[in-house]
């Protein structure tokens, strides 16, 4: 009996920066905070064989992808932002499947957040 490659994911979470996002006048006036949170499993049979950085998905690929994106533009919807991050996640090296979870913190003071999530990942 063969036994099963191990799963291989990465978690990077509450990414925060300012980003300039939303469709109501108050929101485009100023940049509002937003936390990312990013799951990537990545291909189990591209495991590094070594302890060398070139034969694995170095992590800062993941968080400075998403600050590159979160700051380029205006984003009138999370989903946008959250599909334009997630597509950059499943572009780079190994990365089979994502996760990616955006959040307005500060959206309502009676809420702790407002969030959007968009996944493939399957269990």
């Amino acid at each position: 009996m063969s036994v099963p490659s191990p799963t291989r994911r990465f978690f990077v979470k509450k990414i925060e920066f300012d980003c300039s996002i939303g469709i109501h006048d108050f929101e485009r006036a100023a940049k509002q905070r937003v936390l990312v949170d990013i799951e990537v499993k990545l291909d189990p049979h591209q495991e590094p064989r070594a302890d060398r950085i070139d034969e694995a998905l170095d992590y800062d690929m993941i968080r400075d992808s998403v600050l590159a994106i979160a700051t380029a533009k205006h984003f009138d919807l999370q989903e946008t932002l959250a599909r334009t991050i997630f597509d950059k996640m499943m572009s780079l090296p190994t990365v089979i499947e994502a996760c990616v979870r955006t959040s307005k913190p500060d959206v309502y003071p009676d809420c702790d957040e407002v969030a959007y999530q968009l996944s493939n990942i399957s269990d």
